[in-house]
């Protein structure tokens, strides 16, 4: 079976495209959609039948929960059986938005959609494709990213066809996404809200606003002993075919390290830099990733850049660490799970150099 496409933007729905793949979700098929984050694989989140769809398609472990994407406050009540005052006033300060909160689960949502889990995770996107289709499907849409398990989630639709485009009914093109990277997670099952995975709304935004927030302790560590409560806590993501490395340290020893490493294992290396570092390789197949004076073109590119390495045939990357001021958190958090947390200090690169000198 091969996905029909259809294309539109925000400002030109196709409002007929629309409603066919509301009528494909509601009949318990898959439609991939575009969102402000990622493309999300679409399918009817009360439908036990079709979260199996989803796990089956991107063969996805049955633990690793689903969203659910809502398109109106109204529906939240539903799905949930508690809703904490924090969690409304993030609701209504983020929503519609790249926000994903988790709450105790209602009987109507099944046990398929929440990876067994007596919570629920429910996003309310901002785009309004996203929002239409959401409507258009009787208001609950799972929708995890559309991307085979484990790969670089897709920003654009040809991402979505490469990875799906043969097993899923539907692909809605949207054009670029506009963020790049997953929501943020909050969790409001515990005493305390906790992140479960860093986003574009940072823990820093999140404090501002709601006082005492916890990070969880398996954000940077994966334990596969932890029952995961949210998508990407468990299992290794993001990742390329080639093995990847982050290098970390000070920029200047960076660029020298990765240099350095470059020049031993050959051509066959490939380069994660910014605008600021790229042309201070002269070896390796360099990608720029964006630019540190505009860190949300390095969240836009990192997935598709890791993508394209896989066209290259290179059999090793290095990536620079990117510890920016407003979103580092959220990159290093999916770069180093890409990198199945294998990273390197660029100070002990150089040591060993001089050593040998």
């Amino acid at each position: 079976m091969k996905a029909e496409i259809i294309s539109m933007t925000q400002d030109r729905l196709d409002m007929e495209g629309i409603k066919r793949a509301g009528e494909i979700l509601m009949r318990g098929g898959l439609v991939a959609f575009p969102t402000e984050t990622v493309y999300g694989l679409g399918g009817n989140a009360l439908d036990p039948r079709a979260s199996k769809k989803i796990y089956a398609a991107k063969g996805r472990p049955s633990d690793n929960p689903l969203i659910v994407h809502i398109a109106d406050m109204e529906s939240l009540d539903r799905i949930v059986t508690e809703i904490p005052d924090q969690a409304r006033v993030l609701a209504e300060t983020f929503w519609p938005g790249p926000l994903t909160m988790i709450f105790p689960r209602a009987e109507c949502v099944p046990m398929e959609t929440t990876g067994g889990l007596d919570s629920v995770a429910v996003r309310f996107p901002s785009d309004r494709i996203a929002q239409e289709l959401i409507r258009a499907a009787g208001g609950y849409v799972a929708a995890p990213s559309a991307n085979t398990s484990g790969r670089p989630s897709p920003t654009l639709a040809a991402h979505v066809a490469e990875d799906l485009g043969d097993g899923i009914d539907m692909i809605i093109d949207g054009g670029p996404v506009g963020i790049g990277l997953e929501s943020t997670i909050v969790d409001f099952t515990g005493k305390i809200p906790t992140v479960l995975r860093p986003g574009y709304i940072s823990l820093e935004m999140l404090q501002e606003i709601l006082g005492e927030v916890a990070m969880d302790r398996g954000l940077l560590i994966t334990d596969k002993n932890i029952r995961p409560k949210a998508p990407g806590m468990k299992y290794r993501h993001y990742a390329p075919k080639a093995e990847l490395t982050v290098v970390e340290g000070e920029e200047a020893e960076v660029v020298m390290a990765i240099r350095k490493l470059a020049e031993e294992e050959g051509d066959e290396v490939g380069i994660i830099a910014t605008a600021e570092t790229r042309e201070q390789y002269p070896k390796g197949i360099v990608k720029c990733i964006g630019s540190r004076a505009h860190e949300e073109t390095i969240a836009q590119h990192l997935y598709e850049v890791l993508r394209e390495f896989d066209e290259c045939r290179v059999t090793r990357i290095y990536s620079e660490a990117f510890y920016t001021p407003k979103m580092g958190q959220a990159i290093m958090n999916r770069l180093l799970k890409a990198a199945g947390h294998k990273i390197i200090k660029a100070q002990e690169v150089l040591k060993h150099d001089s050593i040998g000198m």
